[in-house]
């Protein structure tokens, strides 16, 4: 027998799927996504979580246009007020300057990569992109290298509001990034000009109207995902009999489901 781990499908797509397509999104797009976001991080934080992997692939959108954070795989559980940790994970674009200067660090990490996120949804592009022939400057210690060091250029087709927020989230000392002051820090978020046009209680109930909604023409459809991974074969771990004999098998009894679709189809044959 095998496990298998089902999790909610979510049929938006992908933010880097919609990215892909639209190059870049109206502020106001941005701003209600982040703003989700927010939501979804300050949850988590309040609970001893960081998530510690935000990056466009893992922001889904539902058939509404909300937004769902998916794979927890790099998260930290069971951080108190003031608690920090000290192991080296991230995608390497969104890490934050903390994490690699090997410090201790704490949720400050997570609103780091949303600056970046927020960067890569208005301005089109990531802030450390960097155009060069030279092959030594395409390497991922040198990508390191202008997290930690070079001054982050905004854009300035952007607002006055969307620049003053992204050098908020993207300040190089955790100490003084926007989200990261203790007792307020996600008010000070919340209150920040380029939210101000958010309805937090409503947003919070989603009960606000997303800027955008996906097309949808079947619950199960694969309209929004790359071809590229939906047209990949399904492969399944091989089995490692040594590893199954380290594990209790009892922790798997009564761990067993049957899609209802499936049971349906049976009882109209």
């Amino acid at each position: 027998a095998r496990l298998f781990l089902v999790i909610e499908y979510v049929n938006g797509g992908d933010l880097m799927f919609h990215m892909q397509r639209q190059r870049k999104l109206p502020e106001e797009h941005a701003r209600f996504y982040a703003a989700e976001i927010c939501i979804a991080l300050n949850f988590l934080h309040e609970r001893g979580i960081i998530y510690r992997d935000l990056k466009l692939d893992n922001v889904l959108l539902d058939a509404d246009g909300h937004i769902k954070l998916t794979d927890y795989g790099m998260c930290k559980e069971g951080l108190g007020p003031g608690d920090t940790t000290s192991t080296f994970c991230g995608t390497p674009n969104y890490i934050a300057p903390e994490i690699l200067r090997g410090e201790e660090y704490g949720f400050s990490v997570d609103w780091w990569a949303l600056g970046v996120l927020m960067f890569e949804m208005m301005a089109g592009r990531s802030p450390f992109d960097i155009i060069t022939d030279n092959p030594d400057m395409n390497t991922e210690d040198y990508l390191f290298q202008v997290i930690l060091e070079k001054p982050i250029r905004i854009p300035r087709f952007l607002s006055v509001k969307a620049s003053h927020v992204l050098k908020g989230f993207l300040n190089k000392d955790p100490k003084e990034r926007l989200g990261c002051r203790p007792q307020t820090g996600f008010s000070d978020i919340k209150s920040h000009a380029f939210f101000r046009s958010i309805d937090w209680d409503l947003l919070e109930k989603k009960q606000a109207l997303p800027p955008f909604q996906p097309q949808i023409t079947d619950d199960y459809g694969l309209d929004n995902f790359d071809t590229q991974f939906t047209s990949e074969p399904v492969q399944l771990t091989p089995d490692d009999e040594d590893v199954i004999k380290r594990i209790d098998q009892s922790e798997f009894e009564g761990f067993e489901y049957i899609n209802p679709l499936l049971l349906s189809a049976e009882e109209s044959v």
